[in-house]
């Protein structure tokens, strides 16, 4: 029984940008929700978000149960751990991840230990766990020798030390992106909160260029819509440009300050609704 395709990977490698959603919303509901949304990835999270193991195996499910408007289209799952840890790492993949976007690589050795995580021996040291989910419970038998060719392993470059490092970090074998963390970035230039920053803004750009320059996908978050044009067209490939929580709070505060203001203003008056 072969796998089914990993299309966000396989779109990568055709360098064919994907348009994403970042989820921290840690609620197999809400994810399920952004998942029919019509975005071709969609990141959960569990670095900075209360999501673990078990509620992650959830919205995994609740990305498969999703139904796009273009249901020839489905949207790809993207797992960020909290840390580059073979055992999170493990977990995640057995659960049925097969995109992880793994933060704080700094180096070569690092990307590499990233890739040797989601590998079996002689390749990796990904422990054998029989019959788990990936693996359809064991029903798909060549998932052993065929798993590795559809995982997709995409590692994050933060700070000015890891930027110095994206030509080696690109060599390593298995790394199909690399992902460029703005927040943490601009905090390592010394300009934290403002990743908006011209020299910040310079640095991105010449990542994202010589990522490709290398032969792999750059990526990135950019919640501003001028922003992450910019990207595209420098040529990043896997751009996040929305993010859940960011959708709600902003509609939340928006409604709540508009019905305040109308109230202000008719304060005395009897109520028109």
């Amino acid at each position: 029984m072969s796998l089914p395709p990993n299309t966000f990977k396989r779109a990568l490698a055709a360098g064919r940008p994907q348009i994403g959603l970042w989820s921290v919303l840690a609620s197999p509901y809400a994810t399920e929700l952004v998942a029919g949304a019509g975005y071709d990835w969609v990141l959960l999270d569990t670095e900075h978000t209360p999501s673990d193991v078990p509620l992650m195996l959830q919205q995994l499910q609740a990305v498969a149960a999703a139904v796009p408007a273009d249901a020839a289209r489905p949207t790809a799952a993207v797992v960020r751990p909290a840390w580059n840890d073979a055992v999170l790492i493990k977990r995640y993949l057995d659960i049925g991840a097969r995109t992880l976007l793994l933060p704080f690589v700094q180096n070569a050795g690092e990307a590499r230990a990233a890739v040797a995580a989601t590998r079996y021996a002689p390749d990796g040291i990904r422990g054998m766990g029989g019959s788990v989910r990936a693996a359809n419970f064991g029903r798909a038998a060549g998932y052993v020798a065929e798993a590795h060719r559809e995982i997709c392993v995409l590692v994050q470059v933060e700070t000015r030390e890891a930027l110095a490092e994206i030509e080696a970090i690109a060599a390593v074998e298995g790394v199909d992106g690399i992902f460029i963390g703005p927040s943490d970035l601009s905090a390592s230039m010394g300009h934290a909160g403002n990743p908006g920053h011209p020299e910040v803004r310079a640095a991105i750009d010449d990542a994202i260029r010589r990522i490709r320059a290398c032969g792999k996908a750059p990526g990135i978050l950019m919640v501003d819509e001028v922003r992450a044009r910019e990207c595209l067209a420098a040529g990043a490939l896997f751009v996040a440009v929305a993010m859940d929580l960011l959708i709600l709070r902003n509609g939340a505060d928006g409604a709540a300050q508009r019905f305040r203001a109308g109230a202000s203003a008719g304060a005395g008056t009897a109520s028109s609704y």
